[in-house]
């Protein structure tokens, strides 16, 4: 589904704005294979982590090759342009904004110039220091950002391109010692993974508050945000990258260094919601904490009722759990149309109205006179559940009791998940009993904190839980300092009035206009010039 901003959602309400996933990252390194298709595929397993756009950068040793644009992974990529992108190493990216806006420009992998050749870089998370790193950045230009070989000025008003501009501002540092230097200057969630013609790079912020993993292939190494990542392109798990770690692959194998002390505080929020259910995180399934947490959900707040149902397809773990602790039969009170979310173009006014049955029509049959237990993994805003009770009881339902497997969302998160602000969450201020009236359901329940993190099998000190609790474990900045939009009073770029069908065309000429001027060895490739077109 799009937005009226031309933004993807897979939101169940038109104007409803759920917690965003994070971006996906895959890395490859496997000379004899085909490393574009590889990465398109571990791009499509993490397809769920962003919608907006992806890109790809493979590298044969002499010539880095790049082409990315906005969509879906299958909207950007079809067979000529993977063969396009020939070459042993790849890096690859699909994205949703938590810094810069949704646009072309800010696709990634981020790309930059050094005096031994090209880097390309891919990130997941957000950093929370950017300002003061675009003033960094300034000063090791001389004060004057356009003399960046990379994106930075040129449009890109994301994070991630003042990361790839202070890795090729030093011409005197290979790019292994720039990364040793500036990795300890970043402030924030990242996952990093990027490459030069040679060399496949990844790093983890110390506080590994998103996932990476580490896999191996019969002949090369896969970097990728989660393990599912890894099992689709058929890499076997050797084990995360670690908190504060560097790793480098090569012709000469793999080589780790420590540019950090750990000090983990992952999210809780990836077992949560945001990863697939059968990816592995820290040694705990997701699934399997999920379904604990519907299980810890039904012995907190028991009730009497006829039947679980999940809000699909995120509440289906936490109420397959909730069923089989309760001893109340699990169903499948909804249909979801999986297909409503694979199409750009935007509901009319009279669509839109119709709310949650452009993703969601319930069973009739089913649903008539039975007291469900509704579960699912979080409120945000509230609309959703509130058009999803009213659809229930349109229904027919006699009672609907709504059972959520985390704890009330309270505080934004600058790490990586694009989370409404304070004055739009509904359990600002707020006490259960006052969300339940305005949902118009008969009871709600929340998980504990205690019960949430005792599902992931995690120590409570190595959790981040800040949207839930609002002890944030990497210190803020001033609130001007923060936000979606930082750097793009720094970076203006006027798109109006660009045909948004010639996007490729766009992205063509600005990375050719990159590499006249600042010697940047790099081929861009078109990106999907008609995504915005294709179903």
């Amino acid at each position: 589904m799009a937005r009226a901003d031309g933004r993807l959602s897979h939101d169940l309400l038109p104007e409803e704005r759920l917690p965003q996933d994070a971006c996906g990252v895959f890395g490859v390194w496997a000379p004899g294979e085909e490393v574009a298709k590889l990465t398109y595929y571990g791009l499509y397993a993490l397809q769920h982590r962003g919608q907006e756009a992806a890109g790809i950068a493979t590298s044969d040793g002499q010539r880095l090759v790049v082409y990315k644009d906005v969509g879906l992974v299958s909207q950007v990529f079809d067979e000529s342009a993977l063969a396009s992108l020939q070459g042993h190493l790849a890096v690859g990216h699909c994205r949703y904004s938590t810094t810069g806006r949704n646009s072309w420009q800010n696709a990634q992998p981020t790309l930059g110039g050094t005096a031994e050749g090209t880097v390309a870089l891919a990130h997941n998370g957000n950093l929370i220091n950017t300002s003061e790193l675009r003033d960094v950045l300034r000063e090791m230009l001389g004060g004057d950002l356009s003399r960046s070989t990379g994106e930075v000025g040129r449009g890109n008003t994301t994070d991630t391109a003042i990361v790839t501009g202070m890795l090729t501002a030093d011409p005197d540092l290979s790019l292994e010692e720039a990364a040793m230097r500036v990795l300890p200057q970043l402030r924030g969630a990242f996952s990093l993974v990027f490459c030069d013609e040679g060399t496949l790079y990844a790093a983890r912020d110390p506080q590994a508050v998103r996932p990476l993993v580490l896999g191996r292939l019969e002949r090369g190494w896969v970097v990728a945000s989660e393990t599912a990542g890894l099992d689709i392109v058929g890499a076997s798990v050797v084990r995360e990258v670690e908190p504060g770690e560097l790793i480098a692959i090569d012709h000469n194998g793999l080589r780790s260094r420590r540019f950090a002390e750990p000090a983990p505080r992952r999210c809780v929020f990836e077992w949560v919601y945001l990863a697939r259910p059968d990816t592995t995180i820290a040694g705990r399934e997701v699934y399997d904490s999920r379904v604990e947490m519907g299980r810890q959900l039904a012995r907190e707040h028991p009730v009497e009722a006829d039947m679980v149902m999940p809000t699909p397809e995120s509440g289906t773990p936490a109420a397959i759990g909730y069923a089989q602790e309760s001893g109340i039969p699990y169903g499948q009170g909804l249909v979801k149309n999986a297909y409503v979310g694979r199409t750009f173009i935007a509901p009319s006014q009279t669509i839109r109205q119709l709310g949650i049955r452009l993703k969601l029509n319930p069973l009739r049959d089913v649903i008539k006179g039975k007291r469900l237990v509704v579960v699912d993994d979080s409120i945000v805003r509230g609309n959703t559940q509130r058009a999803l009770v009213r659809m229930l009881r349109e229904a027919g339902a006699a009672e609907v009791h709504v059972r959520i497997s985390s704890p009330p969302v309270r505080w934004p998160c600058f790490y990586g998940i694009d989370f409404a602000t304070r004055a739009e969450l509904i359990a600002t201020g707020l006490e259960a009993a006052d969300i339940c009236a305005s949902l118009r359901a008969d009871s709600l329940g929340y998980i504990s904190t205690e019960g949430m993190v005792a599902a992931t099998e995690q120590p409570r000190s190595s959790l981040c839980t800040a949207c839930f609790t609002g002890d944030y474990p990497i210190e803020l900045p001033r609130e001007d300092q923060l936000g979606k939009d930082v750097l793009e009073l720094q970076f203006p770029v006027d798109t109006q009035g660009a045909d948004p069908t010639d996007v490729g065309t766009l992205e063509v000429d600005r990375a050719r206009e990159a590499r006249d001027m600042d010697n940047v060895g790099v081929t861009a490739g078109a990106g999907g010039s008609d995504a915005v077109r294709r179903p």
